[in-house]
């Protein structure tokens, strides 16, 4: 059952981990609300603009762009339990979204909006901490999916992948893995194969 309590003692929980005070997390309790995502449903669309930061109590995100003139869609990112997740160039700059990003599944999340935070970046130094870390992440994000098809091999860009999302593979179609790893799906196919026997 959702009652909003628990949600927030779990993010709670975890904003406090990474070292934020409790007190100072409190200031932010008037400001988050609760909503349910059905699979297929929108966190943000196409040109919209993203006005809020969330963090997933449950489900799978993705964020993906299609091609104008193949109609193909491509997955840049996923998020998953107890992530946050944004769309990130455009929360951060106020600008339409070059991207959508979808819930994969039946999905649980606490939101924000923009000018809050902005507001208790103002209230306390530890939110201000927190809207860097939030932006580092969205760069290092970035960062390593570029590095990733540079120079790792897509054996490699699986791994990373499993490790950050143990559990993707129960809530997501192979052909969206095979696309976020820019591989066709009988190349997943061989990677998992080769990844059980060893």
């Amino acid at each position: 059952m959702l009652d909003g309590k628990t949600e927030i003692d779990l993010l709670r929980t975890v904003m406090c981990s990474a070292g934020m005070k409790a007190e100072e997390f409190d200031l932010s309790l008037p400001h988050w609300k609760l909503k349910q995502y059905k699979k297929g449903e929108f966190y943000n669309e196409y040109k919209n603009v993203c006005k809020h930061l969330g963090f997933i109590i449950s489900g799978v995100f993705r964020i993906y762009r299609i091609n104008e003139n193949t109609g193909e869609e491509k997955n840049m990112l996923f998020f998953t339990d107890h992530q946050f997740v944004t769309s990130f160039t455009s929360f951060f700059s106020q600008t339409a979204c070059e991207y959508y990003t979808e819930a994969m599944a039946n999905s649980v999340i606490l939101y924000i909006h923009i000018d809050h935070l902005n507001g208790l970046y103002g209230q306390s130094h530890q939110w201000e901490r927190f809207g860097r870390m939030i932006a580092e992440t969205a760069f290092h994000e970035v960062m390593r999916s570029t590095e990733g098809f540079l120079f790792k091999t897509p054996e490699d860009r699986y791994r990373d992948m499993i490790a950050k999302h143990p559990n993707i593979f129960n809530a997501v179609p192979l052909y969206h893995i095979a696309s976020y790893l820019g591989i066709q799906g009988p190349s997943l196919s061989r990677i998992r194969k080769r990844m059980v026997g060893k």
